[in-house]
């Protein structure tokens, strides 16, 4: 929300997408829940789901165990804010009625209509990085969704954690989707794709105090992208998000022409 990036709301850029759109699926990888009332967004995103018919995909996330001052939140608890939202916002998008007492939020009777048109409600991603919260994905999500900060060993290593608590989950989990991001650089001149797309990961991720993260990106010719990306798919990725991260326009027109066609 906050930051010197020029970023687009999410929630107004998916409700753009949607009325120019009508059949592409909508998603944000992923909101910070705890960053927001989940009274509030669960209404947001029950009213984009209806206004879209039902094209919506929800990716939410803990930000990082750090403090967000701004808006009056400690690392102290934010597991348990995080997943108290999870539980706010499925029942205000499954209950005619619904009553809840929490450590954070309590209410009686509260209704909200309409609710979501996919039903029980749209599909709930989570993300993370460590073992717990791939762990907890399984538990409250419908599927979970590797950070593009992430390298394919390590993804591959979620993976496996993964289908570890899948397979003991009771009930069954049943539709469990995984799927990562991946920033790349298309570039016949694979050293300079490699400096250009470490640049833009060390101005993003700089913040944090992430380096040497060329080893997260797939980059080079069009060769070397269609093998790193078929590297993440062998790794369990189902689907994939491609995020170029500079000439963005045309780095879609040579995914879409000579890249992704030597996947499917």
């Amino acid at each position: 929300m906050l930051g010197t990036k020029p970023f687009l709301g999410p929630m107004e850029v998916m409700a753009y997408a949607a009325a120019c759109t009508e059949r592409l699926r909508l998603g944000c990888a992923v909101f910070v829940t705890p960053l927001h009332s989940p009274l509030h967004l669960a209404k947001s995103l029950s009213t984009l789901d209806q206004l879209s018919r039902g094209r919506l995909e929800i990716g939410v996330g803990l930000g990082g165990r750090r403090a967000f001052p701004a808006f009056g939140i400690s690392p102290e608890g934010l597991t348990a804010r995080f997943v108290e939202a999870l539980r706010v916002m499925k029942l205000l998008w499954t209950e005619p009625a619904a009553t809840f007492h929490g450590r954070f939020w309590q209410f009686d009777g509260a209704a909200m209509e309409p609710k979501p048109f996919q039903r029980p409600h749209p599909p709930v991603w989570l993300g993370g990085s460590h073992p717990t919260a791939v762990q907890r994905a399984v538990r409250h999500g419908s599927g979970f969704f590797g950070a593009g900060s992430q390298t394919t060993a390590r993804f591959a290593e979620q993976v496996r954690v993964l289908r570890q608590a899948l397979a003991e989950s009771a009930p069954p989990a049943t539709g469990f989707r995984i799927a990562k991001r991946v920033y790349l650089a298309i570039d016949d001149d694979a050293a300079r794709a490699r400096r250009r797309i470490g640049a833009a990961l060390t101005d993003l991720y700089g913040y944090f105090g992430l380096q040497d993260l060329e080893g997260v990106a797939v980059f080079g010719p069009p060769a070397a992208c269609v093998a790193g990306l078929r590297e993440v798919a062998n790794a369990g990725a189902e689907m994939i998000l491609l995020n170029p991260m500079f000439d963005e326009a045309e780095q879609m027109e040579r995914l879409a022409a000579e890249v992704i066609p030597r996947l499917t």
